[in-house]
């Protein structure tokens, strides 16, 4: 295996451990477009880095955090509603960040590749960096397991047991804001949230515990990039969208399964 290739393929499996976790909660909280609010955001990211010369990665964590926080602080005043609210940032966002990139035409930037990804660039910095960051993103999550869960069954009463809602909710949509920023190179901007929101719904129809469907969507994640890389390899077709496709042939597949052998009948089955 060619050393780009293995660096790419350990890159794209960090990710899909660290986005499938996430993504149940993302499914769960039937929370899919804001997550591509913060994808559609992170080219703004982008721009910006590119415009103030530091890494692009943590400009896009940068703003997409930022996009988190007033879409919370919007959400408090309930002017608008929530999917209104996500309506207007993701493409303002989306369509600041092109108009930035416009201006600097003094930089050659690949726009396909952070619109599509370009896992095929991945260096053994990116994979260190993915590692490190997913494993505190995870180590985060874990803390905050059992709160999440009590939340997505019923907010008031996280409340009542005494959890800080709103503390826990905004760091939630800090750890997608990271895990965004670490996926886009994998996936691109456009299709970023779909490694967070496909395994975890193929995952859904596989198994009986939220645990369980957790630990599924990580090892889902894992099997479409690895089927996604070679798809790429030996048909010479682009890489990020070839691993959505073989997540999305995933999620088909777990369609197929009978009921009885792995839907699981929790509260969770129809978030």
């Amino acid at each position: 295996m060619a050393d780009f290739m293995l660096w790419s393929w350990l890159a794209g499996l960090g990710v899909a451990g660290v986005s499938g976790p996430l993504g149940c909660f993302v499914v769960w909280r039937r929370m899919a477009y804001f997550g591509d609010t913060m994808a559609h955001g992170a080219l703004l990211g982008v721009a910006m880095g590119l415009m103030l010369h530091t890494n692009l990665t943590m400009g896009v964590m940068v703003v997409s955090s930022v996009i988190a926080l007033v879409l919370l602080l919007l959400q408090r005043k309930q002017t608008l509603s929530g999917d209104t609210l996500l309506g207007i940032l993701s493409h303002g966002t989306l369509s600041l960040g092109l108009v930035v990139l416009g201006f600097m035409s003094q930089v050659r930037i690949d726009l396909m590749g952070y619109l599509f990804g370009d896992i095929l660039a991945v260096s053994v910095a990116d994979v260190i960096g993915i590692t490190v960051g997913g494993s505190l993103v995870l180590l985060i999550l874990t803390k905050l397991w059992n709160p999440l869960l009590l939340m997505t069954i019923h907010e008031d009463l996280a409340r009542a047991e005494g959890y800080p809602v709103d503390r826990i909710h905004l760091i939630f949509m800090l750890l997608i804001a990271m895990v965004i920023a670490m996926t886009m190179k994998i996936v691109g901007v456009l299709l970023v949230t779909s490694m967070l929101i496909i395994p975890a719904a193929a995952a859904r129809n596989l198994v009986r515990s939220p645990e369980t469907m957790a630990v599924a969507a990580a090892l889902i994640g894992m099997v479409s990039v690895t089927l996604g890389l070679a798809a790429s390899f030996y048909l010479d077709t682009p890489s990020g969208p070839s691993i959505v496709v073989a997540a999305l042939i995933t999620f088909l597949l777990s369609l197929s399964i009978p009921p009885m052998m792995g839907r699981h009948r929790t509260l969770f089955a129809k978030r």
